[in-house]
């Protein structure tokens, strides 16, 4: 299947998903459409459903019922490489490979050039840190631990970018971030030409500027909407953003 850029980005239509040999549902009866070039927010507790949203776009699983579609087409209809090769996840847990920071961003675009790959580092916050470390072949090891935990976080967000995707999808990706920093990576995402975001987040502040947010609780869409819109309608939002408040004074 060929993507078709006129349709929404993403649209999932009735569906809900179960882990294989359970019968609770991660997920149900979802109906969410995000256009092309939004930005959307995803918040929720613990065990809400956010990261089984974002791992049924890349197709890590499949819907149990009901169909994802990207740009038109079922999910199903794409091959995994086609489908991949427009959405860039941001997993929870920022993982390196050993090699050199170039080597790592090479990874999903084997030919771009120092330029680009200089921009996507800019885009995700890191080109600062990686010209004082020695630039694109400062070595990375194992892991990446010679970086902290908000280097390595912004290293993947640009490895993901370095492949330049229709879709950015980052599942709390952003957790070990100062909230400055946090705020100009976010401004940064929002910038970029025809990407579609996807921010899957437990911190309100990172996503209350997105184009449109979508509560989850227990699986089901408890609200959507802008944060203005949340915050006046959605209890569950409103106490999310309060106690977080609350937690930062």
């Amino acid at each position: 299947a060929q993507p078709d850029f006129s349709a929404p980005a993403v649209a999932f239509e009735g569906v809900s998903f179960s882990y294989a040999g359970t019968d609770r549902y991660s997920l149900r009866d979802v109906d969410a459409v995000i256009p092309r070039g939004a930005t959307v927010g995803v918040i929720g507790g613990t065990g809400s459903g956010k990261s089984t949203f974002a791992n049924l776009i890349p197709r890590l699983y499949d819907a149990t019922v009901g169909q994802v579609r990207v740009f038109g087409r079922d999910v199903r209809d794409y091959t995994l490489n086609g489908l991949r090769g427009v959405i860039g996840v941001v997993p929870q847990n920022a993982e390196l490979f050993s090699g050199t920071i170039r080597s790592n961003l090479e990874w999903g675009a084997p030919h771009a050039t120092d330029e680009e790959l200089y921009a996507a580092l800019a885009a995700a916050c890191a080109d600062r840190f990686v010209r004082e470390k020695g630039g694109l072949d400062t070595p990375v090891i194992e892991g990446g631990k010679n970086f902290s935990g908000g280097q390595r976080q912004r290293l993947t967000i640009a490895r993901a970018l370095a492949a330049k995707p229709e879709i950015l999808i980052l599942d709390d990706s952003c957790s070990a971030l100062d909230f400055a920093t946090d705020a100009a990576l976010r401004a940064n995402l929002a910038a970029l030409e025809g990407v579609t975001t996807v921010l899957i987040s437990q911190r309100a502040s990172s996503i209350r500027n997105a184009d449109a947010i979508f509560v989850l609780e227990d699986g089901r869409i408890a609200g959507k909407g802008t944060h203005g819109q949340l915050y006046e309608t959605c209890g569950l939002y409103r106490e999310i953003c309060d106690s977080q408040t609350r937690a930062e004074e």
